[in-house]
């Protein structure tokens, strides 16, 4: 097996420059190659003495981002698969980057983004000392089913040594693997918590332990919230790490645990930022790091242009944002966050996977999950569907209440963007998907707006 590994790592650490001189970008192929010629590629792999990792629903990619940001501004070499390549042959090709031709790392610690359904295939091998999970919600149906379903699979893998950094608001990721050492973070009552659930997508109505009916202090979106059960006294966890005192005006936060508080700048005011700034606050904790030092180190971040962008153009202001395809719940918190933005807004719906047009076999139920409803609102102007699914977005839409006349079609994306009414004081948001070709396109498209808009200024 030892020579079957030296000869995966040596012909893998070939393909890399291979790939950089064919102008392929090659995020899983080296990775795979090992894993090809060594199946247990990832037990013999060199690996920083410090791992952390991050796994959930949502906001992998954005919390492993900023943990990585954060500790390369306090001096350490940190390995990351930062491209989001997180199946076993990304973070195969992640570590194998980290490593020399005679299997030595060059880093001091590695934060590895893994998908869930993943972690089978990686933590066999890798023993992250921290492993964080941002929250479970209901994902793409035809790969991962229902969300219970992915705590067990969680609960079964996650190794036994592992520290586990859990969502107290989250009443289905707090309770996986119960048997690891864990702490809970989660954020205080907001102005603009509910009691009852407004959105189409709900997870978690009875109690997990007694099938009671759950009862919510207050909801923050589908289950994220606080809640308890009436008949056996289930609750969600208390707080290691509070976020609380949440200014938007101001753009802070407050964090609080038992050795104090410390005010931290917001990268965002989207709740979905907040938890992913509160996560990786709580991380960096558990590492060790004081609060003055993490908020010194916040300062000096942003969120990754990847997955938000705002641009001031001429007298339009463009928002490239990404909104996942073929995730009800990440659809919805993008379509609430838009609704409740300022002004006149239009919006590019673009969510296609397109690594997938060619052989399209995805179940669009979900589209029927999603809340569309948040995009009928009088000051969302216009809507402009595109893609291999503008017509199922259409329909969707229709369906959600939003007149016809506010909804425009183009089969091809680039030509969307000439449809958009670009009006002085607007706002155009591109909401685009998560594969790297939908990336790709949605820089493209905004390319072609900022340059409409730029015209349409002058």
């Amino acid at each position: 097996m030892k020579l079957r590994f030296i000869l995966a790592l040596w012909a893998a650490k070939l393909s890399q420059p291979l790939l950089k001189i064919t102008g392929h970008k090659g995020t899983n192929f080296p990775g795979e190659l090992a894993l090809k010629l060594c199946p247990e590629f990832l037990r013999y792999i060199a690996k920083p003495a410090r791992i952390v990792a991050v796994t959930g629903t949502d906001g992998k990619t954005s919390v492993t981002n900023l943990i990585c940001d954060m500790l390369e501004a306090s001096g350490q070499r940190v390995l990351s698969n930062r491209a989001g390549a997180n199946t076993n042959a990304g973070v195969s090709t992640c570590l194998l980057s980290g490593a020399t031709i005679f299997n030595r790392t060059r880093f001091d610690v590695a934060a590895l983004e893994v998908d869930e359904r993943s972690a089978g295939r990686v933590y066999p091998y890798v023993k992250p000392q921290l492993i964080a999970v941002t929250n479970l919600f209901r994902d793409s149906i035809m790969r991962n089913g229902h969300p219970e379903f992915i705590a067990s699979f969680l609960t079964a893998n996650l190794p036994a040594e592992s520290r586990l950094v859990l969502n107290a608001d989250d009443l289905i990721s707090s309770s996986v693997a119960p048997d690891n050492p864990r702490v809970y973070f989660g954020l205080d009552r907001l102005p603009t918590d509910v009691t009852d659930c407004i959105n189409r997508l709900n997870d978690l109505r009875i109690c997990p332990k007694c099938a009671g009916k759950l009862e919510y202090e207050y909801r923050r979106y589908h289950h994220i919230g606080r809640a308890r059960c009436a008949d056996c006294g289930f609750r969600s966890p208390d707080y290691d790490y509070e976020g609380k005192d949440v200014d938007l005006a101001n753009m802070t936060i407050t964090v609080a645990d038992k050795s104090g508080s410390q005010t931290y700048r917001l990268l965002s005011d989207s709740i979905f930022n907040i938890y992913n700034l509160l996560t990786a606050v709580a991380v960096l904790r558990e590492m060790g790091m004081d609060h003055q030092t993490i908020a010194g180190l916040a300062e000096k971040i942003d969120i990754v242009s990847s997955r938000f962008q705002a641009e001031k153009v001429g007298q339009v202001e463009v928002v490239m944002q990404m909104a996942k395809d073929r995730n009800a719940l990440a659809c919805s918190r993008a379509f609430d966050y838009v609704a409740s933005r300022p002004g006149e807004k239009e919006i590019l719906l673009m969510m296609n996977n397109l690594s997938d047009e060619v052989e399209w076999s995805e179940n669009v139920c979900w589209l029927y999950d999603c809340d569309f409803e948040f995009l009928n609102n009088e000051q969302i102007t216009h809507i402009v569907t595109t893609g291999p699914r503008g017509k199922d977005y259409n329909l969707r839409l229709r369906l959600a209440g939003v007149p016809e006349e506010r909804i425009s079609w183009a089969r091809k994306e680039m030509d969307a963007a000439d449809k958009l009414y670009l009006r002085p004081g607007s706002s155009v948001y591109i909401l685009y998907g998560a594969d790297n070709r939908s990336l790709d396109m949605g820089f493209r498209v905004r390319e072609k707006v900022v340059k409409l808009a730029e015209e349409a200024g002058k």
